[in-house]
């Protein structure tokens, strides 16, 4: 259901005894159930006086009945009655039952004439045991009534409750608040005012059932305020001192217990969701400052290395003018791969952030395995140019449907990592097998190792092995992207590693099972 909200400073108020009444919707629903209320109550009388009529045609064709066996079964459908049908329903067969006991039972028979004074106590005592039993009957069945209605509401408050705790979002749960009020106590409509932000919201069809000066002057009160003209109940929301708001609910009938219950249930979630909803943007903050001063650093410790080298290169060669071509040669050198080192660090910056906003669009088609491979190889090619690498391929012809761009990164990153840890000469291998409908990939290095203590932590972004910070070049983004490509494609990246002897960096493709099903 959703609710409609308005700004409480925009919307023209309603003239109290101008609110459309809730009763006023639905005029002939109204009277059929007052009819159907009054068929009920006479039916119920009429009911009361046929169980006297049944015991008195009963003991009549008994000539041996005693008196006392007719008053005390008398007694017993007194009880029953007042028990089953009310106070009033006992009342009037307590009153049938006397007379006709009077004039049937006591005798001289078939007259309302008492000679004996014994059978005027016995009479006045029976109607007394009557009135007394029916009172005490009353009593108690108001007494269960009132519990199961006690305990009815409970329930109807503790499912409500459930709805708001499942909600962290303040508004998207002030929307909610009526209607959920509505499902959960069978009103006919509902409606909340929010002091911050002045905001009204109503349940499906309730706008016109509320007076939106009435739900701002209940808070001026600290108890509920009943308007008993339209059937209106106005709940003031408060914690402690503090004024939430103020919710009103038509023809619900709810104890004043459970009104007071609920105006504090609903205090308590309101501030509940905008409390999370503040922690959620503290968190965000934090996160973004670490995230911030991770780059930060990050860019200025990769930025430092290239520029020292080009700041040396172009000194050198404006305070001298004599160096030879092949001096001038390897300056210009160390100033162009500062500027691809500089590059390849801005490009990767923005890579993971258009990764991470989704602004990158992946164009899916089906490929091969080994064509995947074949392009990650050849962008590594000068890469690797003093390194082996070994393959591992179970079938090159396995379809896979990626971005074959994208896609060829995953594997580009892992294997400049590997070829970052790896002692020179040492082979990195690279590897494919099919599992469970998926192409699993691996490329493994017989570098140091991982730490234990850091393995979880190599995804993320800027993250550098402690060991290796200042001894290894890297800007800490290759397997934060890689993570990232691999998480597009609907596939999962992991790493397991021995310290000492290496680590395996692997991931998973789902396969291409078109072809298969066009065969």
């Amino acid at each position: 259901m959703v609710s409609r909200t308005i700004n409480a400073s925009s919307a023209a108020p309603f003239d109290l005894p101008h609110a459309l009444p809730i009763a006023a919707a639905r005029p002939e629903a109204t009277e059929d159930s007052a009819f159907w209320r009054v068929v009920k109550i006479l039916g119920t009388y009429l009911a009361s006086l046929s169980a006297v009529l049944l015991i008195t045609l009963i003991y009549l064709n008994e000539p041996f009945a005693k008196e006392t066996t007719v008053g005390f079964t008398f007694l017993l459908a007194i009880l029953v009655i007042s028990a089953l049908a009310g106070f009033g329903p006992s009342i009037l067969t307590s009153i049938a039952a006397m007379l006709v006991y009077d004039y049937y039972f006591i005798p001289p028979p078939n007259t309302f004439n008492i000679t004996d004074q014994r059978d005027w106590i016995a009479l006045s005592a029976f109607l007394a045991t009557a009135v007394v039993g029916s009172t005490l009957s009353e009593g108690a069945r108001r007494r269960t009534e009132e519990a199961r209605r006690q305990r009815r509401e409970a329930e109807q408050l503790y499912d409500l409750s459930q709805k708001l705790i499942s909600t962290g979002n303040s508004l998207a749960l002030c929307n909610a608040i009526p209607a959920d009020i509505v499902d959960a106590f069978g009103a006919k409509a509902a409606a909340l005012f929010v002091v911050e932000g002045q905001s009204v919201f109503y349940s499906p069809g309730g706008s016109h059932c509320f007076d939106l000066t009435y739900l701002k002057a209940t808070l001026l009160h600290k108890d509920i305020q009943f308007e008993s003209e339209h059937s209106v109940c106005c709940v003031p929301l408060r914690l402690g001192t503090k004024e939430i708001g103020s919710v009103a609910i038509a023809t619900s009938g709810l104890s004043e217990a459970t009104l007071e219950s609920l105006g504090s249930l609903l205090a308590i979630a309101i501030e509940r969701a905008r409390a999370l909803e503040q922690v959620g943007k503290i968190e965000a903050l934090r996160e973004s400052e670490r995230l911030k001063s991770a780059l930060l650093d990050a860019i200025t410790h990769e930025f430092r290395t290239p520029l020292t080298a080009m700041k040396l290169s172009v000194t050198g060669m404006l305070s001298d003018l004599h160096f030879d071509r092949e001096q001038c040669k390897e300056m210009l050198v160390m100033i162009d791969e500062g500027c691809d080192r500089i590059d390849q660090l801005v490009g990767e910056v923005s890579e993971m952030s258009r990764l991470e906003s989704g602004e990158t669009k992946l164009h899916f088609a089906q490929q091969s395995v080994g064509e995947l491979i074949d392009a990650a190889l050849s962008a590594c090619k000068i890469m690797l140019s003093t390194r082996p690498i070994e393959r591992g391929l179970a079938n090159r012809d396995v379809p896979i449907r990626i971005d074959l761009l994208w896609a060829s990164k995953i594997l580009v990153h892992l294997i400049a990592n590997a070829n970052l840890y790896s002692a020179p000469g040492e082979p990195i291998t690279i590897r494919a097998e099919t599992r469970n409908g998926s192409v699993v990939f691996s490329v493994a290095d017989r570098g140091p190792g991982i730490d234990p203590q850091e393995i979880k932590r190599v995804f993320e972004k800027f993250y550098r092995g402690k060991d290796h910070r200042c001894r290894i070049q890297g800007t800490g983004m290759g397997l934060a992207i890689a993570k990232a490509i691999v998480e597009a494609h609907g596939g999962t990246i992991g790493v397991t590693s021995k310290t000492g002897e290496g680590s395996v960096f692997y991931f998973s493709l789902p396969m291409d099972h078109s072809s298969e099903v066009s065969k």
